[in-house]
């Protein structure tokens, strides 16, 4: 019993004697003591950094169909996701009273026709005045005027496709009214490659990006990496997301299976670059939006609080916008511990 005593008594001293051995914490300075920091010396430079962004595939020629007149809608000659021909008939109304309408101003036309030569024969006989010519022969042109527009209407009585592509919505189906001008159809010109994928960015990100900017587009059903460029960006912001969208056109389609909505990325490459400071993350303090502080020493002896405007941020260092002009070093470490005035001790890195 004595034995495991003293063995327990052993184990106990050894664990005390390690437990020693701890690590000292660094201890918070004093107030009036100088607070030890590591310095890094500023120099501006100009950078430019990718810009990540997502949004949606459409085509450029996304088009809404319609009749020209309003009828009853007799025939839908395709569904959704339909391929389209140019020249294709999509859709057509009851022309009853379409061709009713036309054969009636053929009539009207005829009429007027007959008027007018009976009122030049009496006008060489003396028998119809001058003025009476003239009226007949602008009611035959006003006659004439009503036959084209009929015949216009009736044309655009049907709905044909204006170009290779793909039936995207159908608002309508057979029997039913509609209206001159409402929607019937939504085709686009998928077929002659068209795609662009339009992304959603900040208005800081939107302030770098120029038209002609390189990009590579990442669709979200394939692995691929597409090159592409910035064609158009918005002059606008949405009034729902407080967003601006950039469009980005594709340098190649081939093999890749799009549709109008599917999901993908871009990394834009801006052109334009910033000129500013590039500096450590954790050297940045109370950042809010694009604004934050950092500690710089004008003698190196003391800490000084500046504030400054934030570019990008990445997970191991800031772009500084502005702010930092007047300084040649930044303190990097021991950020914590200082207030505006503290005296510091410069170590090492």
């Amino acid at each position: 019993m004595k034995a495991l005593s003293k063995y327990i008594l052993v184990v106990l001293s050894g664990l005390s004697f390690a437990c020693g051995k701890t690590e000292p914490q660094t201890q918070i300075p004093a107030k009036g003591q100088a607070v030890p920091v590591t310095l890094l010396s500023l120099k501006s430079g100009d950078f430019s950094t990718e810009i990540q962004a997502s949004g949606t595939f459409s085509t450029q020629d996304e088009t809404l169909l319609s009749f020209k007149v309003g009828g009853i809608v007799s025939q839908i000659l395709v569904n959704e996701g339909d391929p389209i021909k140019p020249g294709q008939i999509l859709a057509s109304l009851d022309l009853t009273e379409i061709q009713a309408g036309l054969a009636q101003a053929r009539l009207g036309y005829e009429k007027a026709l007959r008027d007018q030569q009976r009122a030049e024969r009496l006008f060489i006989d003396s028998v119809a005045t001058l003025e009476q010519v003239q009226n007949a022969k602008t009611a035959l042109e006003i006659a004439e005027q009503q036959l084209k527009a009929s015949q216009f209407n009736l044309t655009y009585s049907q709905i044909r496709a204006p170009k290779a592509g793909f039936v995207l919505r159908k608002f309508v189906n057979p029997g039913q009214q509609v209206s001159s001008g409402a929607a019937v159809l939504q085709v686009n010109g998928a077929a002659s490659g068209n795609w662009v994928l339009q992304v959603t960015v900040n208005d800081q990100n939107w302030s770098q990006i120029r038209e002609g900017d390189p990009a590579t587009l990442l669709p979200a059903n394939s692995s691929m990496e597409i090159p592409g460029k910035v064609i158009r960006k918005s002059q606008a912001t949405d009034p729902l997301t407080g967003t601006y969208w950039v469009e980005i056109s594709p340098e190649k389609t081939k093999g890749l299976e799009l549709a109008t909505g599917m999901f993908g990325k871009a990394i834009i490459r801006p052109s334009l670059q910033s000129s500013g400071w590039e500096i450590p993350f954790g050297a940045l303090l109370d950042a809010q939006g694009d604004e934050g502080f950092v500690y710089v020493t004008p003698d190196r002896k003391s800490a000084k609080r500046v504030a400054v405007k934030i570019g990008k941020i990445s997970k191991s260092s800031v772009q500084i916008v502005s702010g930092l002009e007047d300084y040649q070093e930044l303190i990097v470490s021991g950020s914590a511990y200082l207030t505006d005035g503290s005296i510091i001790q410069i170590q090492k890195p």
